[in-house]
């Protein structure tokens, strides 16, 4: 039987609004321990940014952080499963848009995320990227 996304995603997906800062996004980031945050309004995904997206889109440009918007450098072209979608659609929809993370969607609103790390984790958690995206942050 097919492996669906519901199976291994993560559901306390941390999200923010478009209007949010970066610097809000960021201490979001670091407390959470994560990566990305799903840009949202209503809980309906509208964008994700990532702490590459800051430092690449704003600090990198010398833009100033405690003033730019989540909604000025998030990426809005999101590509999204459902959490009946199976698991290896999603890796094919990671591995087509070159991209780690998936906003999981039912009936438009944000039930979760699943993250590259959490299908390594799944598929075989002895592997070196499982160990890594298993591992205690070290920042």
């Amino acid at each position: 039987m097919a492996q669906l996304v519901q199976e291994i995603m993560v559901d306390s997906a941390v999200t923010v609004q478009s209007n949010a800062t970066l610097a809000e996004a960021a201490r979001l980031m670091r407390d959470a321990d994560i990566g990305d945050v799903i840009v949202v309004d209503a809980m309906k995904p509208v964008g994700i940014v990532t702490d590459r997206d800051i430092v690449v889109r704003a600090v990198a440009e010398t833009a100033q952080p405690g003033n730019m918007t989540v909604g000025q450098i998030c990426s809005t072209d999101l590509v999204t499963v459902r959490p009946e979608d199976e698991v290896k659609q999603a890796k094919t929809l990671m591995r087509k848009a070159a991209i780690r993370r998936l906003p999981v969607v039912d009936d438009g609103k944000l039930v979760g995320v699943l993250s590259l790390g959490e299908i390594a984790i799944d598929r075989d958690e002895t592997s070196m990227l499982s160990e890594i995206s298993s591992a205690d942050p070290n920042s």
